[in-house]
């Protein structure tokens, strides 16, 4: 795909490309922003480096892309709420979102897309990881496409039922400095969606699969549990990846629809600090 006003880096084989040129303090022209956008489709999370953008700023941006989504188990940020703001300090021990995920996969509408900005990163490490879930699903085998054509999973936000995780709250408390909120009274945290998605916009087959998972629609868990884990490891191959080293003023938009990611742990003791803002998304056909 040409394009006249960026300038679109590929970052590898896989997904992922840096955007030269635009300023996204500043409004973006319609032109500017719909080839920003066919990039963002075609490489499946998009990069910028050297943005000084406020939070005001990066609101802006993020409504270009729809309507903003507020998380139900975190905290926002005391003066943004459409902003959580993502930090690590020193004395933290867990890395919130290091586990191969896509956001917000347990709502019945999961996000379409996450914005987020670096405001302090560590000098080593910190990074994150994308993996093309396109790729993965074309890398399974006719059988096992035809085995799991109509499977739905279920996703649930808090209910790791069969995995030795602890609660959102105990996981958070006294290792984090980020505060968790119990979700509004009714919400629905747990939501059963397609195996295999079908993206709106470019029509094509995803695996749709993450650490939100926790069963496989009329499957006995003994049985879900395993193809669970097998795909979980499958769809994070090294050729379906790429890697982004963070600086201060990146950042990354990245399509949940298609896209996993998982933030390395590779930094106790130092600091990182990111504002992220998530992007409303529709019903997984």
């Amino acid at each position: 795909m040409a394009f006249k006003l960026i300038d679109v880096k590929p970052m590898t084989g896989a997904l992922g490309a840096e955007i030269f040129g635009p300023n996204l303090a500043k409004p973006l022209p319609k032109a500017e922003f719909d080839e920003i956008y066919k990039a963002w489709l075609q490489y499946n999370v998009i990069f910028f480096r050297d943005q000084k953008v406020t939070p005001t700023q990066q609101i802006t941006l993020a409504k270009k892309w729809g309507g903003i989504h507020i998380h139900p188990f975190i905290k926002p940020h005391l003066r943004y709420p459409e902003i959580i703001e993502i930090k690590k300090r020193e004395k933290d021990t867990h890395t919130f979102g290091s586990s191969w995920h896509t956001d917000q996969m347990f709502a019945p509408r999961p996000a379409k897309a996450t914005m987020l900005y670096a405001k302090e990163v560590p000098d080593i490490g910190g990074d994150t990881i994308f993996s093309n879930q396109y790729l993965a699903y074309s890398a399974l085998s006719p059988s096992m496409k035809k085995v799991l054509k109509d499977v739905k999973i279920e996703a649930s936000g808090d209910n790791q039922r069969n995995r030795p995780v602890m609660a959102r709250k105990d996981r958070y408390s006294g290792k984090s400095s980020m505060k968790t909120k119990a979700p509004p009274k009714g919400l629905r945290t747990t939501s059963f969606h397609p195996l295999f998605r079908t993206h709106p916009e470019t029509k094509k087959k995803v695996l749709y699969v993450g650490n939100h998972a926790v069963g496989l629609q009329d499957f006995d868990d003994t049985e879900a549990q395993p193809i669970i884990d097998f795909l979980r490891e499958f769809s994070a191959q090294p050729e379906f990846l790429c890697r982004f080293r963070w600086e201060v003023g990146s950042m990354a938009i990245w399509d949940n629809r298609c896209v996993q990611h998982y933030a390395v742990p590779d930094y106790n003791g130092k600091r990182r600090r990111m504002h992220r803002i998530t992007i409303k998304g529709d019903v997984p056909i």
